[in-house]
């Protein structure tokens, strides 16, 4: 069952919010979408299962989903994987929310691409706060990032979500793909690794300094030498993409 709740706008002439709540347990789904109307201003629709998700963000995409991982028909996984493979979707912010509380699970769900990942039993004005934080970093994502860039040796359409290395398409995941564009968008300047969880991750409490290191490890493996060696380590202070 698909429903939506409209939520009139505080701020004169802002643009309203479309948040997807995707949770086959009805009650939860009820009290999750009850704090957001109460809390923030949004467009509120909830879905059960992850191919009714999925109807629903081709109808009216949303501009957030909170997503169960264990769903009908496909896993909230599953979902996740769909819309960071498609370019009309890939820029939708997610925030997991499960009962899957395993180091690996929060692991495997931020490298999927999700901006957020919340473990039951949850605080609804946690999960309210975080929604407004996650909301407020696409919004301000929005205005100030880079849409193409176009060196010797990279040339990556923000926009399109597409890269490629000395001229040959270079594939990567949600995470690589953001934590390049913001390399780009400051290069020729350091950033440490706490600024770039701060862009990138946006600071999700599970996640440490050092999966900036892996991530920059795949992410220069995956540019190959020329574009790779951009991509500076700058000792004991962070990165910097240098032309």
């Amino acid at each position: 069952m698909l429903e939506r709740t409209s939520v009139t706008a505080a701020r004169h002439g802002a643009r309203t919010p479309r948040i997807l709540i995707v949770e086959d347990e009805q009650d939860i789904a009820g009290l999750i979408k009850h704090t957001l109307e109460r809390n923030a201003e949004a467009l509120v629709e909830t879905a059960s299962a992850g191919d009714e998700a999925l109807r629903a963000i081709d109808r009216h995409p949303p501009d957030l989903v909170i997503l169960d991982l264990n769903l009908p028909v496909l896993s909230g996984m599953e979902v996740c994987q769909v819309l960071r493979s498609r370019p009309a979707t890939a820029r939708i912010a997610v925030i997991m929310l499960t009962a899957r509380t395993s180091e690996s699970d929060r692991v495997a769900g931020l490298d999927m691409g999700a901006d957020d990942y919340v473990t039951k039993p949850f605080s609804l004005e946690e999960l309210s706060a975080r929604v407004r934080a996650v909301l407020r970093r696409r919004t301000g994502d929005a205005v100030a990032q880079l849409t193409m860039y176009r060196g010797a040796h990279l040339a990556a359409d923000f926009e399109a979500v597409s890269v490629e290395a000395d001229g040959v398409p270079v594939r990567l995941t949600r995470r690589e793909f953001d934590l390049l564009r913001c390399l780009v968008e400051h290069r020729n300047r350091v950033l440490s690794r706490e600024r770039l969880l701060e862009h990138v991750w946006g600071y999700d409490r599970f996640v440490e300094t050092r999966s900036v290191d892996v991530h920059v490890g795949r992410l220069r493996s995956k540019l190959g030498p020329a574009a790779g060696a951009q991509i500076e380590t700058v000792v004991g202070l962070g990165y910097r993409f240098v032309e």
